[in-house]
């Protein structure tokens, strides 16, 4: 119950996080797409690899082991990112497939495919109509990683779906607009959950969690998002009710003051989230005081409650 989304797998009577417990061993599948090329490709992996690495907070290895004529998708043990043509995915520009070891929770193999019914770029100030890799490899790479999509993010309903105003974090679910390349850098919330997952030694005692309850007419409220915002950095971070009673922790938190925020699911599909129905009829709500978040520690557990709309 993190303040972000992780994938989950049940090992006996448990859920454990999907993680890698070794370096990301990768292949890249020699096959240019629409306006890229197949070591174009590489090098933007490369470069968002080494982006979710340089989070200081966390312990993420890859290494890169070589062009292959594989494509992405089956099941050889060999985690690959390449091009495929998904004409039946139309709206998807990429996607993470996992083969999971079942008794541990250990990813054995995660491929990523990039659609070729988009044109794609990896200029480095973007391409005006063409979607930049680098932006999607660093969001694909994230769910690889064990993380599931953040909620940090504001849209607006335009013909075809969703257009993003804008993002909070890199596991926003909906993409930037093509030619835009602000999703090449990690927000708070990305690097809050990267470390929570492979944290170094000193994450949980350098950092603070919120702890509380969403509740409606007394009732829990599923699926709610919550979100700290930290009043002297200005660090957003999101959390989400993951059980029946309302109760939310967000963890990773900087040590400070914050305002604590709940709100319904509705700037993305709630399915992107959650397989299950979650209750979105509620309004805005605000935590009843400012918190103040103790480092190495939690913070006293706060009630936000909500109304319906």
């Amino acid at each position: 119950m993190h303040g972000y989304l992780k994938f989950g797998v049940r090992v006996g009577a448990n859920v454990v996080d999907v993680r890698w417990n070794r370096p990301v061993q990768y292949f890249v599948t020699e096959r240019a797409g629409p306006g890229v090329t197949a070591l174009e490709l590489r090098d933007a992996i490369t470069r968002a690899f080494a982006t979710w690495q340089g989070v200081s907070t966390a312990r993420v290895q890859s290494q890169f082991q070589g062009l292959t004529m594989v494509p992405p998708g089956l099941q050889d043990g060999r985690t690959t990112f390449g091009f495929l043509d998904r004409p039946d995915l139309e709206r998807v520009l990429g996607a993470t497939s996992f083969l999971l070891d079942v008794a541990t929770g250990e990813v054995i193999e995660a491929d990523v495919f990039f659609n070729t019914r988009f044109n794609w770029s990896t200029a480095p100030n973007g391409e005006s109509g063409r979607v930049d890799v680098e932006s999607v490899a660093l969001h694909e790479i994230g769910h690889l990683l064990g993380l599931g999509h953040s909620a940090l993010g504001e849209t607006e309903m335009v013909a075809g779906g969703r257009r993003v105003i804008g993002s909070g974090a890199v596991m926003f679910p909906i993409a930037m607009s093509p030619g835009v390349v602000s999703d090449r850098l990690l927000q708070p919330d990305d690097m809050a959950g990267i470390s929570d997952l492979y944290p170094t030694d000193g994450f949980e005692r350098d950092t603070t969690s919120i702890n509380g309850r969403v509740t409606k007419n007394g009732t829990g409220v599923f699926g709610a998002h919550v979100a700290g915002f930290n009043l002297e950095t200005g660090a957003l971070i999101g959390g989400f009710v993951l059980s029946s009673d309302g109760s939310f922790v967000i963890a990773g938190l900087e040590p400070g003051t914050y305002i604590v925020r709940a709100e319904p699911l509705d700037d993305a599909d709630p399915e992107s989230f959650f397989s299950q129905p979650v209750d979105v009829d509620f309004r805005v709500a605000y935590g009843p005081r400012v918190i103040a978040a103790p480092r190495g520690g939690s913070t006293d557990a706060i009630e936000i409650q909500v109304r319906p709309k």
